[in-house]
């Protein structure tokens, strides 16, 4: 059965993570990705980061997934003229430059949909393509802090904490595969041609974290950072260490689950205490239930705490280590750590699942430029051309294939 998005044709001209990843993630279902690099300054994630026993990032290996690779001056008459042949005929274009790049280089917008009107384009920067903050630079982390999501994360009484993954970048490339879905979608019904998807890295994060500005502005309450805890407590929950050394993690999401929580660690006692009678009641006495927790957490084995929990119908959630995600029965079961034939790398497969058009991994990340000769032959560029074009610079041939 063909892939879903098997006649999805995308250009990313993006680099590092935003832009790449939305890319990434729709190539798991069958897009047709040609990610356009410049020669001789190929994205920085081929380098960051480990390399794998080949000699090539184990990052580059998953965000370039699935995708050809095209090295393209497209800055160039030359280039641009090669890029507008490819825009024709293509669904998607990527882009996570700062504000401004497409433009002075001639291909904004505007010019984009004269060569294609139904042209999608997302646009990934640091905080959007206008407002009085369009021009400061920005990374990941800038839109972390900005965001809110640093100022929640840590103890109350230590500084503020980033995460221990890009999170505003990932999620960022999550929100744009999904506003490139939205807008083909519109296209497709014709509400609207292409169009323009404007995302800032920032605002990604704070729609999803969501609820502290509501919590703000309808309850005028202000979430903190509360370390082991949640920011604002509102059900039974937090971070504890067995006996034994093990970490793991408690959380209850209703009144139901809470009582079945208090009675794994406390007995009828705790769980029949008309202080923690509905969750309401339980939010002011917050401390006290922590302190329950940590007690009986503290003074058991994770073999004893999970017994006590599984009879109980309670949630308490080992943390795993890498080593263990590589190694868990269930994410095995799954299916979703894979492989492709020739490569050691592993990496985490298509997700979600889908029960008749499943994603699938054709490739990990290949060289700059691998794809060049033959994306170039299939807009009707001749083979002397294509050699003029790589001896003038304008392109780069991959596989130590720059000059026939």
């Amino acid at each position: 059965m063909a892939s879903p998005l098997h006649q999805l044709k995308i250009i990313e001209l993006g680099h590092v993570i935003a832009g790449p990843l939305s890319a990434s993630l729709l190539s798991d279902f069958g897009a047709d990705v040609i990610k356009v690099e410049v020669p001789g300054r190929a994205d920085m994630m081929r380098d960051l980061g480990p390399k794998a026993d080949d000699g090539v990032g184990v990052w580059w290996k998953t965000l370039g997934r699935n995708k050809r690779t095209l090295s393209l001056n497209w800055k160039s008459d030359e280039g641009r003229d090669i890029l507008r042949r490819m825009v024709e005929s293509a669904d998607v274009l990527i882009e996570n430059f700062r504000p401004g790049v497409l433009e002075r280089a001639g291909i904004g917008p505007e010019t984009l949909h004269e060569w294609n009107p139904d042209l999608v384009i997302l646009r990934v920067s640091g905080y959007g393509q206008d407002g009085p903050m369009r021009d400061v630079p920005a990374f990941g982390r800038a839109a972390e802090a900005m965001s809110g999501l640093a100022y929640l994360t840590g103890f109350s009484d230590g500084p503020p904490m980033h995460p221990g993954f890009p999170a505003a970048d990932s999620t960022t490339g999550l929100m744009g595969a999904l506003g490139i879905m939205v807008a083909l979608f519109a296209r497709e019904r014709g509400i609207a041609r292409g169009q323009v998807v404007d995302l800032a890295v920032f605002e990604t994060l704070l729609r999803l974290m969501d609820y502290p500005v509501p919590a703000l502005t309808g309850a005028k309450l202000s979430p903190r950072r509360n370390g082991l805890r949640q920011p604002m407590d509102f059900a039974p929950g937090g971070m504890f260490r067995t006996s034994d050394g093990v970490w793991l993690t408690v959380s209850a999401g209703s009144a139901e689950t809470a009582q079945r929580l208090l009675r794994a660690v406390g007995g009828d006692a705790l769980a029949d205490d008309p202080r923690f009678a509905t969750l309401a009641l339980m939010s002011q006495h917050m401390a006290t239930i922590f302190d329950a927790i940590n007690d009986f957490v503290t003074q058991h084995t994770f073999a004893e705490v999970e017994l006590q929990f599984g009879r109980h119908d309670a949630v308490a959630s080992r943390v795993l280590s890498v080593e263990e995600i590589a190694e868990n029965e269930q994410i095995r079961h799954r299916g979703d750590i894979v492989s492709v034939e020739g490569e050691q790398t592993q990496v985490v497969g298509p997700i979600p699942h889908l029960s008749a058009t499943p994603g699938e991994l054709r490739w990990l990340g290949r060289p700059a430029g691998a794809d060049t000769r033959d994306i170039l032959s299939g807009l009707g560029i001749s083979e002397e051309r294509i050699v003029a074009l790589c001896e003038a610079g304008h392109i780069g041939l991959g596989g130590g294939e720059d000059k026939r």
